[in-house]
């Protein structure tokens, strides 16, 4: 009697999801990186609190209860109540009004200043990291006088030359701000640079600059990006010292750190004067911070699943 043998099962199908296309392969990258992101306190933390500071920049004339700039001396230091949520200054301003109007500023400091010295900082990295030698030598031992200064008190002595004004305050942060980011791509590029893939790029005949830009750049991002955001608390706090000092904007503009030294002498008196922008500088400080902590935590592979 001839038996007739049970057909085989198929075998089980992974779930892991294969990409097709380099984009689609992007796409799940992105995904699971928002996904480590949203169970992640800190970041979750620190995007609340910068959101809530883009949303008071740019909705402050909606926000504003008061003109930031209307003075009433007859109103001149009222605590905080009904009338004016956060009190007045010395010259009868309503501070809930001009610290959402002092947003603005200190936004567009931290993202000027990023976007004109992450770049220049990468850019010196990648070629110092790369070509090595004499080119290495010049680039890296600039980057060690600039480090070898103090940042505020080499934006106070730049701001000085250029005069007092935001503007100018935005350029000489951004030239004290970019030598971190030089060290850091250029750690990154030398542990690449001899690296299989760049190996098989130089075998090819494929040029120098496309090398850096399309082989090494783009793994120096992520590290680099983090560095940005941890840097921003740092911007903040340099760009409210040269408004504490009269450098940065200037007045009737509302600034947090020019607030804070219109209230320094009014501290026992009217406190709120200056501890409601050092709260806020505090408090988007520690944001920025926590966001860096944890964009540091989903893009280390180290922490990926």
């Amino acid at each position: 009697m001839i038996v007739a043998s049970s057909p085989s099962l198929p075998e089980p199908v992974g779930t892991r999801f294969e990409p097709s296309s380099r984009t689609q392969a992007r796409l799940v990258q992105l995904a699971r990186a928002l996904h480590r992101a949203a169970r992640n306190p800190s970041t979750l933390a620190g995007s609340l609190i910068v959101l809530a500071l883009v949303f008071a920049a740019i909705l402050a004339p909606l926000l504003a209860t008061h003109d930031p700039m209307a003075q009433d001396l007859a109103a001149r230091l009222t605590p905080p109540g009904a009338a004016h949520w956060l009190g007045t200054d010395q010259l009868g301003r309503d501070l809930y009004s001009r610290l959402l109007y002092g947003a603005q500023p200190t936004l567009m400091i931290v993202v000027l200043v990023v976007a004109l010295s992450a770049p220049f900082g990468v850019a010196i990295g990648l070629l110092a990291g790369y070509f090595g030698g004499w080119v290495e030598a010049v680039l890296m031992r600039v980057t060690d006088i600039v480090m070898a200064f103090p940042r505020l008190i080499l934006a106070l002595a730049l701001v000085a030359v250029l005069q007092p004004g935001l503007v100018n305050a935005v350029i000489a942060i951004a030239i004290t701000a970019w030598p971190p980011y030089a060290r850091l791509a250029r750690a990154e590029t030398l542990s690449l640079r001899h690296s299989e893939f760049v190996e098989a790029a130089r075998g090819l005949g494929m040029p120098s600059g496309q090398i850096i830009t399309g082989q090494i750049l783009p793994l120096c991002l992520s590290s680099a990006a983090i560095r940005a955001t941890l840097d921003m608390a740092g911007i903040i706090l340099t760009a409210a010292g040269l408004g504490f000092l009269g450098l940065g904007a200037q007045p009737p503009m509302a600034e947090w750190g020019a607030m804070i030294a219109a209230g320094r002498d009014h501290i026992f008196d009217a406190w709120w004067v200056a501890a409601v922008p050092g709260l806020a500088i505090v408090l988007v400080s520690l944001g920025f911070n926590l966001l860096g902590d944890g964009l540091r935590d989903v893009l280390d592979p180290k922490h990926h699943d």
